[in-house]
């Protein structure tokens, strides 16, 4: 059972790219320009004073509501202190994303930069010095586009996404690193040093980590609880969340739009009480768009805005994300709250001090710009960048499978027949800034072989007709880059009125016509021929051909459905009294003819057939599978490209298969039948070289996946069911063999392993574990290894991992070469979360240390005995908080109060949560608990399981509501010795904490 129950809808992010500039630029017309004069030498203009003394001095110099206006993202000019507008998030997951600026003449242009592969591509290079060299190429770009337009792109970024890959189906998959903490910290914190530079005092950009906390689900983001228990919070989400902001790479979070254990992130008191203790430096904490507003409406935490905005800047938070360029409902929340007592303007000043450190180090107050000041427009696209995109692109290739020397393939190959629908096109994501120029698959394969090929190109998909059989009019679209209003008005079936059928699974289908290669889209009143790509918070250039038993379709618009249901039932298609095609109900809906035009399976084949070699390009669309707001709930391939792959491969015995998607896939029929399988992410312009480079043996793939590819059938948990302990889910506790494991990757040589020992045999836990191992390169090629240290605790109180990385290190080696590879790690990295005294501890156990180059492929092994402690049994006399459980079945984690603290609730009867060896001595006999009840219920207490003796029950009474605790006591059958306790419920109860008595 999970630890939480799902509640309502998700949350729409709710403007799109030009509706955003449009929109920044609306309001910043309006604002004041700074008088030439007004930025006279003020004291905090003086970068040789401490910044302390700065801060101090623009601070005192701010009116109230001058502190106030700060609070919201897009903070005023303050025309009489000489001060410029700032604004807090820009894009810049890997690359500075939605680069749509507006001219001089009210046009929209875009700045086109350089688009680095998808994060989870760049943390599969396992290389964080390259990762950091992106990261600083992408701050650069940042700098280069605050020159073009500050008032556009800031230089605060909301950037990396640090959130773990506990479930595959996630639709943000494609931006965080890893299921692993480890992996995800070392990942994390080289790009983030990037961003920020490397200057000790300046920033040169302000990394803003992404989504604090446990935000891993987008249905109903919004209203869902991440119910956290405590070993699953301190050793899995707060792990990941820590290294960055520990290392001073990333300058504060953002708060993500869900609940943890009941309480809303954006409220979430660790924002101060945590994040802030893991360094020296000022942070700056954002909330997500619009999640102060969600507050009020959607989770109803709070009545008014006032409650709300006060609750959140108490608990951490020190900008306002939210009423899109408009800071007057914020403003005037906090003036309201500050007049009803619910904040002191001390509150608002610690928030201002926060924001305007990292406003001064980022050098806005300094003459010169500090030493960032000078970066221009430049340096976006660079020559340098794109060189570096290419390399981040190959080295994030990850070789699935390579068997009969499929790969690499020889410089002079033959033909080579280059098919699949992912084949002649780049796709980017929600978070990709716009291409400068993109290069294919099929383009980098051409280059690459030039005149000692010949390349021939087929995506492989179906090109059809649709004919109205009422009318025997066929579906025709416009010529043009702007295309037309579709409408049934030709007789025959000419260019105009052909599309091309690509098939993203579960029956979701885009159209692109012939016509002028454009994808037919939704526009909220046409449809239209117009699209570039497919697109858009939700792409409304979905559709479905639905079969009805006489053998005709309807045509299902399907670009919104999978969220709201803006339509009603009018999610089909028909034709007006003109031809227009509108949305209408099934029972209205027009019905065609399907007609073939020609077959992509025949094209691929023939091409196949012809060739020497067929290299299947096929995988997702970023807009249409996995994204945000959109889980997955299908891990297969799409129906139609299996289908390609595998008559293509029956037509040519030497078939690649190119996986380019976000997200582990259950491809077992491949990894059965398929030669080789190349997996890439989605990898920005230089995507085609990149896969040339590979695909010809000039690059090593040598990338490592990041998370756990399950096999087809796997069983995975509720998705809102964050316990991966409980679940057995990701690497660190799964059991059964997956279809790849975490870690895995191969390469186009061998390596061999020897000599794997350890500085010393026994570590203390405040010590640092140091292994050596001899690794060679046992092929005739050069290549890269990444040799990965795991290590799992034989013994322990709780459930350990069955293996957990410690370090991991890319090397290359020439063929025959062997290197000393050592690897360190703090001993206290070793800890555990002891939930019987809160706090961290190290035990006194053996550990096995493995090396290898997967989490499956252990290559040499060891053995550490590390010189902890013993956790002591239980002392449940002394008060124990309920949240501390060791076991549990049914209940999630609550809110306390509304401030602070975890309880447990949800229960319902037969629920329960267990405390494992409890030191219970000459006996207990008495049980006293904080408890609230909106209505009556009962604790049992017993021993040895749920079902046990019973030593007692306790009556909890109706408290008056959910934060209304009272005291209840009962008497216990005396019971002595070590023993597991049990508290069974019945009944809708919360516990805060409890306590036995003799």
């Amino acid at each position: 059972m999970p630890l939480r129950r799902p509640l309502r809808r998700p949350l729409r992010r709710p403007l799109r790219r030009p509706l955003l500039v449009a929109a920044v630029l609306g309001l910043l017309a309006t604002l004041p320009a700074i008088p030439a004069g007004a930025a006279e030498e003020y004291p905090f203009r003086d970068p040789a004073l401490p910044l302390a003394a700065r801060i101090d001095d623009l601070a005192g110099r701010l009116t109230l509501p001058e502190k106030i206006s700060l609070l919201h993202q897009f903070q005023p000019a303050i025309p009489r202190l000489g001060i410029g507008l700032f604004k807090t998030g820009t894009e810049a997951l890997h690359g500075v994303a939605w680069s749509t600026d507006v001219d001089n003449g009210g046009a929209l242009v875009t700045a086109k930069g350089t688009v680095f592969p998808q994060a989870v591509g760049l943390a599969s290079t396992w290389n964080p010095e390259l990762v950091k060299k992106v990261g600083a190429a992408v701050g650069d770009e940042a700098r280069g586009y605050n020159a073009q337009n500050p008032r556009v792109w800031g230089l605060n970024l909301w950037a990396p996404v640090v959130n773990l890959l506990r479930d595959p189906r996630w639709g943000r998959n494609e931006e965080g690193y890893s299921e692993d903490p480890a992996l995800t910290g070392a990942i994390s914190v080289a790009y983030a040093s990037g961003l920020r530079g490397d200057d000790p005092r300046y920033l040169k950009t302000a990394p803003t980590l992404k989504h604090y906390l446990a935000n891993n689900n987008e249905i109903h983001r919004d209203t869902t609880s991440s119910s956290l228990r405590p070993r699953v919070e301190e050793e899995y989400d707060q792990a990941a969340f820590k290294p960055a902001i520990a290392a001073n790479a990333a300058t504060g979070v953002m708060a993500s739009y869900n609940l943890v254990n009941g309480r809303p992130a954006t409220v979430n008191p660790d924002l101060n009480e945590r994040v802030r203790s893991w360094t020296d430096q000022d942070l700056l904490n954002v909330t997500d768009a619009w999640a102060p507003n969600n507050l009020v409406n959607s989770q109803k935490y709070y009545a008014t805005l006032p409650e709300a905005d006060a609750a959140a800047l108490k608990a951490g938070i020190d900008s306002y994300t939210v009423d899109d360029t408009n800071g007057g409902p914020t403003n005037q929340a906090i003036t309201d709250a500050l007049a009803q007592g619910l904040i002191k303007e001390a509150d608002v000043d610690t928030a201002v001090r926060h924001i305007l450190s990292i406003r001064f180090r980022l050098g806005e107050f300094d003459p010169d710009g500090g030493p960032y000041g000078k970066i221009g427009k430049e340096v976006i696209d660079s020559a340098a960048h794109r060189a570096l995109n290419r390399r981040a692109a190959a080295e994030a290739m990850v070789l699935l499978k390579n068997s009969r020397g499929a790969l690499p393939l020889p410089a002079s190959p033959g033909k080579v027949a280059v098919i699949g629908p992912l084949s002649q096109t780049v796709y980017t994501d929600w978070y990709s800034g716009d291409l400068p120029y993109q290069v294919t698959a099929l383009d980098g394969v051409k280059e690459r072989l030039d005149a000692r090929g010949t390349v021939t190109g087929t995506e492989g998909v179906d090109r059809i007709a649709l004919k109205d059989i009422a009318t025997g009019r066929y579906v025709t679209a416009g010529t043009g880059t702007g295309g037309a209003v579709l409408r049934t008005a030709a007789a025959t079936a000419g260019p105009a009125e052909q599309f091309d059928v690509f098939d993203w699974g579960q029956g979701v289908l885009t159209l692109r016509s012939a016509a002028n290669g454009r994808y037919v889209g939704y526009n909220w009143s046409n449809f239209v021929n117009d699209q570039v790509r497919p697109n858009g918070w939700f792409a409304q250039q979905q559709f479905k051909l639905e079969a009805q038993a006489d053998g005709t379709y309807l045509l299902r618009y399907a670009g919104y459905e999978t969220a709201f249901d803006w339509f009603g039932p009018n999610h089909y298609i028909k034709a007006g009294p003109d031809g227009t095609l509108t949305l209408t109900t099934a029972d209205q809906a027009a019905r065609f003819a399907k007609e073939a035009v020609s077959s992509g399976v025949q094209a691929a084949v023939a091409a196949a057939k012809a060739a020497d070699v067929a290299v299947v390009v096929v995988g997702s669309s970023p807009a249409i599978n996995g994204r945000e707001d959109h889980d997955r709930t299908d891990m297969n391939l799409a129906e139609g490209q299996r289908a390609l792959v595998e008559a293509v491969l029956k037509a040519n015995p030497r078939t690649v298969m190119v996986l380019q998607n976000s997200y582990p896939t259950t491809i077992d029929w491949a990894q059965d039948k398929v030669p080789a399988i190349l997996w890439t992410t989605h990898a920005g312009a230089e995507t085609g070289h990149a896969l040339a480079d590979t695909l010809f043996g000039d690059a090593d793939p040598a990338g490592r996946l990041t998370q756990t590819w399950y096999r087809a059938g796997h069983r995975l948990p509720d998705i809102l069911d964050y316990d991966i302990i409980k679940t057995g889910t990701t690497y660190l506790y799964a059991k059964d063999r997956p279809l790849y494991a975490f870690g895995h990757g191969l390469s186009y040589t061998t390596f061999g392993y020897q000599g794997l020992r350890l500085d010393a045999g026994t570590v203390r836990p405040d010590g640092t574990v140091r292994a050596t191992v001899k690794v060679t390169n046992t092929g005739k090629v050069a290549g890269d290894e990444v040799v990965q240290l795991y290590t799992h605790q034989r013994s322990s109180r709780v459930d350990q991992p069955v293996k957990q990385l410690r370090a991991f290190q890319r090397v290359h080696l020439a063929a025959g070469e062997t290197r000393q590879v050592t690897l360190s790690f703090p001993a206290a990295d070793l800890k555990l979360w002891d939930v019987t005294r809160r706090a961290w501890a190290v035990e006194k156990a053996e550990h096995d240390v493995m090396v290898g180059g997967a989490s499956d492929r252990v290559r040499a092994r060891t053995t550490l005995k590390v010189a902890g402690e013993k956790i002591p049994d239980r002392d449940l006399f002394a008060t124990t908080r309920a949240a501390d459980f060791d076991d549990y079945r049914g209940v999630e984690l609550v809110d306390e109060t509304k401030v602070a603290g975890d309880a447990v609730g949800g229960t319902s009867t037969g629920d329960w949560i267990s405390f494992e060896r409890a030191a219970l001595g000459g006996g207990a006999t008495g049980f006293t608990a904080s408890v609230a009840a909106a209505a009556p219920g009962r604790i049992e207490v017993r021993l040895g399981s749920p079902t046990g003796r019973r030593l007692g029950d306790v009556a909890v009474p109706a408290t008056g509501g959910v934060y209304s605790y009272t005291t209840v006591t009962a008497p216990l059958a005396r019971a002595g010795g070590v023993q597991d306790v049990y508290l069974v419920f019945t009944g809708d109860v919360r516990v805060k904490d409890f306590a036995l008595t003799r």
